[in-house]
């Protein structure tokens, strides 16, 4: 089976500092993939590499057979992979609807009119529910955004990268600044979302390990700029070693 997205002998230097070395990783269609490791492991880079807002200094990284190193999320959305970012990206002054429309159109590289009722952009707003439906937004599409609880922001967030119809998408902390009773919840929405939207692959950057061990197929540790391990859960979860070196702890895992 070919990768759908792979990186190749990638190093990203600033100078004398090297933040990846040599990372090789592919990854397939059917994964949940978690991106593991302590504070300036390279994470970072790494999926700013991925997502072609840094060009490697050396190495290359394909989708779908195509080389996307430095070419940009723009691009890259239109060639069928989207980023959700740590930070929550919306603008708070802007409508669940705008928030969701903004995306819509950037996918379809068009514009939109609202007082247009032609067919195309018609079809544009039933896009735009669909997926805010998908995260049980549909109720609130009148709503500014900043009227929203910090989940509805962070699930806007990443309803906006959904509605580009990646086949890749990268969430970078999904549950960051999200209560610990309520990420569960997040990760379940996810999870379901991604399965309505035909998302192939799913790569998360994320701390909380219960939840890497929880909802991950497959984990990728990396610690100081190189690869550390590539393991299912259930072998990452098994190595002590390898914990004390992420998290600094072992984390039970069923």
């Amino acid at each position: 089976m070919k990768p759908i997205l792979e990186a190749t002998s990638v190093s990203k230097h600033y100078g004398v500092f090297k933040a990846l070395q040599d990372v090789t990783l592919p990854f397939y269609e059917n994964e949940i993939v978690a991106i593991v490791g302590p504070n300036g492991a390279g994470k970072t880079t790494f999926v700013n590499v991925l997502t072609g807002l840094l060009k490697p200094t050396s190495g290359e990284v394909h989708f779908l057979g195509n080389s996307i190193a430095g070419v940009g999320p723009v691009k890259l959305a239109q060639l069928g992979m989207a980023r959700a970012f740590q930070l929550v990206q919306i603008f708070p002054q802007l409508t669940v609807e705008e928030t969701i429309m903004s995306a819509v159109i950037s996918q379809r590289n068009t514009q939109y009119n609202f007082w247009s009722q032609a067919a195309g952009q018609t079809e544009m707003v039933e896009r735009a529910f669909e997926v805010a439906k998908i995260f049980n937004l549909d109720k609130k599409m009148d709503w500014q955004a900043s009227y929203l609880s910090q989940g509805e922001k962070k699930l806007l967030d990443i309803a906006s990268a959904f509605a580009l119809s990646p086949q890749v998408i990268l969430l970078d902390e999904p549950t960051s600044g999200i209560s610990t009773a309520d990420k569960r919840g997040i990760m379940d929405t996810l999870m379901t979302a991604a399965k309505l939207a035909g998302i192939k692959t799913m790569l998360l950057v994320e701390h909380d390990m219960e939840l890497v061990a929880e909802y991950s197929t497959r984990i990728v540790a990396l610690a100081e700029g190189k690869l550390l391990a590539d393991l299912p859960p259930k072998e990452f979860f098994a190595s002590e070693e390898l914990q004390a070196k992420i998290i600094g702890k072992r984390v039970q895992h069923a």
